[in-house]
């Protein structure tokens, strides 16, 4: 059964979460899926971003709790990687080649929200709302969130979020910096496609890959200089390259750059650094 729906256009992969009747809440055979559709959105040049949106009122109500205390892996040894794991789409999102755009139309709870938290853009519908609610179920916020919330929105309102549990206007969480902006529903898909089809014209593909790696990834440095010295390499392995040449062709003969350097075939030798010590 397909739980999610794919459409490219202008450079854009919308993946649509496609259980409009349960609110789009996922299951093991949807992350299966959303797993798939990001591995085609690394491997496939002709997409520049990725849109994640919802069927229907809803974006995601969460996790499929109609099996119960066992949609959350109850039974399962400690350590193990339980079914229905956001943390692992968590972790692929963030290993994304591509920008990720999540366009909320509507109520975003549990892992609803915190799948969204990797993305590199969130935009919502005014009638969209937010619930970090693992507290009011017993358990505990998951997909990684109790690393990227903190960082996006600071620790005081991450544990208000989560403590409480309560639902969240769009309006409150665009004020708490989660959201780029908020629209009429009728706007928020436009704008989307907007904001991805601006880095489909504008921007070298490979310069956004190595761009959006070192912002993630340099959250965790404890010093600037861990940035200079990656910025360092980065330019020197890029600026001879044929898109530096393009780019700056375009700009004197005012007219949109055409990039030949693909993240499939052309990604900078020093690419990827961060294996150079990856923990295990």
């Amino acid at each position: 059964m397909t739980e999610i729906l794919t459409t490219l256009a202008d450079g854009a992969l919308c993946i649509t979460l496609n259980r409009p009747d349960r609110l789009n809440a996922v299951t093991d055979g949807m992350w299966a899926q959303l797993h798939a559709a990001l591995d085609r959105a690394d491997s496939d040049d002709a997409v520049r971003a990725v849109i994640l949106t919802g069927a229907g009122k809803a974006f995601c109500a969460g996790l499929d709790i109609s099996a119960g205390a066992e949609a959350f892996g109850a039974g399962a040894r400690p350590g193990e990687i339980t079914r229905g794991a956001g943390g692992k789409f968590a972790l692929r999102v963030f290993d994304c080649t591509k920008p990720v755009i999540a366009a909320i139309n509507g109520a975003a709870a549990g892992v609803g929200v915190t799948m969204t938290l990797p993305a590199d853009i969130r935009i919502a519908s005014t009638e969209a709302r937010f619930g970090f609610v693992f507290t009011r179920r017993g358990i505990i916020p998951e997909a990684c969130s109790t690393w990227f919330l903190p960082r996006l929105v600071g620790i005081q309102r991450a544990l208000d979020w989560t403590y409480s549990g309560r639902m969240v206007s769009a309006a409150e969480v665009c004020a708490g910096g989660l959201l780029l902006e908020i629209v009429p529903p009728e706007e928020l898909m436009p704008r989307a496609r907007a904001i991805a089809g601006e880095i489909a014209r504008f921007a070298a593909p490979v310069s956004v890959t190595v761009t959006r790696q070192m912002m993630w990834r340099l959250l965790g440095a404890d010093h600037p200089m861990e940035a200079h010295k990656l910025e360092a390499r980065a330019m020197a392995a890029l600026r001879g390259s044929p898109d530096a040449r393009e780019g700056v062709a375009a700009f004197k003969e005012k007219r949109d750059p055409v990039f030949s350097m693909r993240p499939s075939a052309d990604m900078p030798g020093f690419y990827p650094w961060w294996e150079e010590r990856r923990f295990e």
